[in-house]
């Protein structure tokens, strides 16, 4: 779906995305908006430039604050000229997209506005790293791998084949299962996007708006898309999954390939799925490593440019500061820990070392082919086909209208008003062949049996159903408790009854609190979702929750997110409930 590029990431948790401190008494402010990906090596460097002498007796000094901003969202916010620096983060000086394929985009949709271009064409690479397909080890094996080179054509006839992985001698695999990050929100998700399209065409560079409306371009395209699970707004959306069905000897079923970055295999591979280790944790290696297939049709690297922005914001010394941290950054000591962190150095005299190795699933001699970005009017185009030839989707959304729902945040709004506004707007980013459903649930809100939930509409194509479920939402009020568990199981069960294969399945839950049900047995819930998810190779439904507010169980929301092979999201701030809502629809 198009989704305009409005969401943010799964992390909401603001405090957490920012790093740096009080500015110096005259030194120039350099705010960094930059993908999460390399927040943390960033803010090492950032914190090394503050103290060094470059920083202090520049003129002015220099100090460096950095911003966790997802690729997507930072295109949106800037286009929008940043609308609002208190929630988004300050107004960047430098941003650094996992790509310059964003830059483009970006440049584009300013000028569309009539306004001028921001993002520099001659930014340099900070670091850089390929799009790799990213499978299981005895799978790419079962290809031919590394001998036999793979493409994406060659995925899309494995994943059309009916016998699935029997035709490679393995029907204990099921079918081929392929999975993909929404182009909207994801560096991956777009270079996947971009390289489909050169190997449906057969090229490898100069793709033009022509090529987007060939048929059979078309008819590739939606194969391929057809053959995914489910999208989702990160990469770890996936990795996490297939780590934690790895410990339970179930990877082989959970995922056949993913379109990643090759530092995600690194990660992966070491035992941090995410990237991110938190304090106290340990790694633990997967039972089954990945290992990188480098697409024969070519690649794309991440190139990670640092635009300094020719914004109305940004003033001439800090533009000074900030190509001052730049130069800092490309020094050969800064650029071999680059490596540290498994990217490639973007100075090319830098040597590729440890841990881009073959011993760790990746080959440093890979790609053989890198694929040319296309023009900025072709990747704003490319995003509007991806949205009409995606898998459609059949969801069910289920809201908590318990009484804590009637508590006021900020402005003198109630919760349940903020999540009605977030999930009316959502309901846009569906396209017009989802199917969408509403159900509410709070203790005796039924006047028959099931008592729990009630079914405000039905699921139907939301390009008939749109207005009448706004118009319900719009209509909610609070009352009574949150019978979380039986509503939990129930939904997810009403979903695998009417499961569609041409779809992708899921429910999406939205709560506030806690059980507080007769029903109250956890373990016996988290049981019934995994029975329920047993068949899931044959009828794969996701039960996606959204922590809401700050009363909200997120631990045991989490749980019964994983216990279907989806994911929990955090809102614990209510005010980031349309960010939430946004980067969970960004799943379909």
């Amino acid at each position: 779906m198009v989704l305009a590029l409005l969401a943010g990431a799964c992390d909401v948790d603001v405090d957490s995305d920012r790093a740096g401190g009080d500015v110096p008494s005259g030194c120039a402010a350099v705010d960094m908006a930059v993908s999460p990906e390399k927040f943390d090596l960033l803010t090492e460097l950032a914190e090394k430039f503050n103290d060094s002498d470059g920083a202090r007796k520049a003129e002015p000094c220099a100090f460096v604050r950095v911003n966790k901003t997802s690729s997507g969202v930072g295109a949106t916010l800037l286009a929008d000229g940043w609308p609002t620096p208190g929630t988004d983060g300050p107004r960047p000086v430098i941003w650094s997209p996992s790509a310059s394929s964003w830059g483009a985009i970006l440049n584009h949709r300013l000028q569309a506005k009539g306004a001028k271009p921001m993002a520099p064409d001659d930014a340099k690479p900070f670091m850089v790293t390929p799009l790799v397909i990213a499978m299981p080890k005895p799978m790419a094996d079962a290809l031919g791998y590394p001998e036999t080179p793979i493409g994406f054509a060659d995925l899309l006839a494995l994943a059309k084949s009916p016998e699935g992985w029997a035709s490679k001698g393995h029907p204990e695999w099921g079918a081929f299962k392929l999975g993909k990050t929404n182009p909207n929100f994801s560096t991956s998700g777009l270079s996947a996007t971009i390289a489909q399209y050169y190997a449906a065409t057969g090229k490898q560079s100069d793709l033009t708006l022509e090529d987007l409306g060939r048929p059979d371009v078309d008819a590739f395209m939606r194969g391929v898309e057809s053959s995914v699970v489910h999208y989702g707004d990160i990469t770890p959306t996936f990795l996490n999954g297939l780590y934690r069905n790895d410990r339970a000897g179930a990877g082989l079923t959970y995922i056949s390939a993913v379109a990643v970055e090759e530092k995600s295999i690194l990660d992966y591979n070491a035992g941090n799925p995410d990237g991110i280790l938190d304090p106290g944790e340990q790694p633990r290696k997967p039972r089954v490593p990945l290992v990188a297939v480098y697409p024969k049709d070519g690649t794309l690297f991440s190139d990670n440019p640092f635009f300094v922005l020719d914004a109305s914001w940004v003033k001439d010394e800090q533009k000074t500061a900030a190509r001052a941290f730049e130069a800092f950054v490309q020094q050969p000591a800064n650029q071999r820990k680059v490596l540290q962190f498994g990217f490639r150095p973007g100075n090319p005299s830098v040597a590729v070392g440890e841990p881009i190795v073959r011993a760790n699933g990746v080959d440093p001699g890979q790609p053989q082919t890198t694929l040319g970005v296309p023009a900025p009017d072709v990747l704003s185009r490319l995003l509007d086909k991806w949205g009409e030839q995606r898998k459609a989707a059949k969801v069910l959304l289920v809201v908590d209208v318990s009484g804590s729902m009637g508590e006021e945040v900020e402005g003198g709004e109630t919760k349940l008003d903020l999540a009605k506004r977030a999930s009316v707007e959502a309901l846009s980013q569906f396209k017009a062949e989802d199917q969408v459903g509403l159900r509410i649930f709070s203790t005796n809100i039924s006047p028959r049996e099931p008592r729990d939930f009630l079914d405000l509409v039905p699921i139907g194509e939301i390009s008939q159903n749109r207005e009448t479920i706004a118009s319900r939402i719009n209509n909610l009020v609070p009352t009574e408790g949150t019978p979380l568990y039986t509503t939990s199981i129930a939904s997810f069960e009403f979903m695998k009854a009417q499961y569609d294969p041409e779809r992708i399945n899921a429910v999406v839950l939205l709560t506030d609190g806690r059980n507080e049900d007769d029903f109250n047995d956890l373990n016996a819930t988290i049981a019934k979702l995994r029975a329920g998810s047993e068949g899931q190779a044959r009828s794969p439904v996701r039960l996606f929750t959204i922590a809401y507010g700050s009363d909200a169980d997120k631990n045991v929301l989490k749980r019964l997110a994983e216990a279907t092979n989806a994911a929990s999201y955090d809102a614990s701030d209510p005010q980031t409930i349309n960010k939430v809502f946004t980067a969970v629809i960004s799943n379909f």
